[in-house]
């Protein structure tokens, strides 16, 4: 269990780094402290394996990568983070290359994971910076077939909030007949090597994923991906593990900076810039606030349960605001169609958003059903790191989603269109390199001649 003294401590940390300005230096510490590991990746580094890296200096260790056991290779860009004290395990990895998609699904496939965080969007920047790699749905595009493999992704169902998108997938393994449900949550307002809106956002989209327990003891590892796999997929890994330590009070004197160090000997890099170190040091600190003061209000429910003198909390119904939908389940959605006005994710307009997000949401008491015993032994689902409603887009009228989902098919059209321009000119540029080569030999072999004939 969580004390005050816990989270004092880390509000003095926090505190001291912020008043100083020592995030640079703080971070700058841990990586010459990372240096020091002496981890091998020579399976990254062969020859037949380059083109299955997405950047030539993110590389998996040798003794953590994840290796498939069918396909074309056994190689992926993907590494097992294991944090004992959390009991937790993910799989981080760099967003899929239009020749690694089969692998990907190869690795949720075998390693049994129940969910997908993708923390990046697919174009950023005006870069490409990860394949279309699921379904999109809407006609033929709700299915993705892989011969290589031997796998097929359908698109099942879809929720979409105000900035991250549910989407229920079906994967099936063709040479069996075995299908498995897989939720791919996508978080769609984190820029590249930036930090999230806020850090109760981002709490929010945490709960939503734990809520749904993907990220438990018996579930496969979740896959958790942005870019390159390292640096928001390391915040994300850094802030869900170390609040459950502090809920389960395990942390034992372990800091944020030794927990991060530590995950570091799994995959290199984790985490790229000092913002991200602090927001990582803010949502810590806010969750663990959000923590304790659900334990307090727990602790108040059970007395007035026990003493009829006691106020009652109220609600959720009762405080007036509106309950949003729950996520998808993990098994009844297989059965169920996408609806017609969310058959189209929102992924490429962050400029579109709503500012309701940054704003403060007036915050909630929990249900008095949602406290569970100490001594159960049960990891909770921790829905109460933040005490506010998803925010969601669904009360909108017919006639707005309508539009909004012509939009969207405009942006995700413009998205396939720019990115086949760039696998074209690709593919151009290596056709072309032997007749480059061809030209300057000539070239060479020209100016040969006529130095020759003029010295005659």
């Amino acid at each position: 269990m969580i004390s005050e003294e816990t989270v004092a401590s880390l509000e003095k940390d926090y505190n001291e780094l912020e008043e100083k300005q020592k995030w640079q230096m703080l971070y700058h510490e841990i990586r010459m402290d990372a240096q020091q590991f002496n981890f091998t990746y020579k399976d990254a580094k062969l020859v037949e394996n380059r083109p299955l890296n997405r950047y030539r200096d993110v590389n998996p260790y040798d003794h953590t990568r994840i290796r498939l056991s069918r396909g074309p290779a056994d190689y992926i860009n993907a590494s097992l983070v294991e944090v004992p004290a959390a009991r937790r395990r993910y799989i981080l990895t760099q967003g899929p290359l239009p020749n690694t998609t089969g692998h990907f699904w190869l690795l949720v496939w075998e390693q049994r994971s129940r969910a997908i965080i993708m923390l990046n969007k697919t174009i950023e920047k005006n870069q490409i910076k990860c394949h279309q790699y699921w379904p999109l749905g809407g006609g033929p595009e709700d299915r993705l077939q892989m011969d290589d493999v031997g796998l097929t992704v359908e698109l099942v169902s879809q929720t979409d909030c105000s900035y991250y998108t549910v989407s229920a997938l079906k994967l099936t393994d063709r040479a069996s007949g075995e299908q498995r449900e897989v939720l791919h949550y996508h978080y769609t307002t984190w820029p590249d090597f930036g930090i999230p809106q806020s850090p109760h956002a981002f709490l929010m989209f945490l709960s939503a994923v734990r809520d749904a327990g993907v990220l438990e003891e018996d579930a496969g590892p979740a896959v958790v991906h942005c870019s390159a796999g390292i640096g928001r997929s390391g915040t994300f890994s850094l802030v869900d593990s170390y609040l459950l330590m502090l809920e389960h009070g395990c942390v034992d004197g372990q800091t944020i900076q030794s927990v991060l160090l530590d995950m570091r000997r799994y995959r290199m890099g984790l985490i790229q810039t000092h913002e991200q170190l602090k927001f990582s040091y803010q949502a810590i600190v806010e969750g663990a606030r959000s923590l304790l003061k659900h334990n307090a209000l727990c602790d108040l429910t059970n007395g007035s349960n026990s003493s009829p003198q006691k106020r009652k909390l109220p609600s959720e119904d009762e405080s007036g605001d509106e309950t949003p939908p729950p996520p998808p389940p993990r098994t009844e959605s297989l059965n169920r169609s996408p609806p017609a006005d969310l058959r189209s994710p929102d992924i490429y307009n962050e400029e579109n958003l709503s500012d309701s997000s940054e704003e403060e949401t007036p915050q909630l008491p929990p249900r008095p059903n949602a406290c569970r015993p100490a001594d159960t032994g049960v990891a909770p689902r921790l829905t109460h790191l933040i005490d506010a409603p998803l925010l969601n887009d669904g009360s909108s009228g017919l006639r707005q989603r309508r539009v909004r989902k012509a939009q969207l098919e405009q942006r995700v059209e413009e998205m396939r269109r720019r990115q086949l321009e760039h696998e074209l000119w690709q593919r151009r540029k290596q056709q072309l390199r032997p007749l480059g080569y061809t030209a300057a030999a000539l070239g060479g072999a020209l100016l040969v001649y006529l130095m020759w004939s003029r010295w005659l």
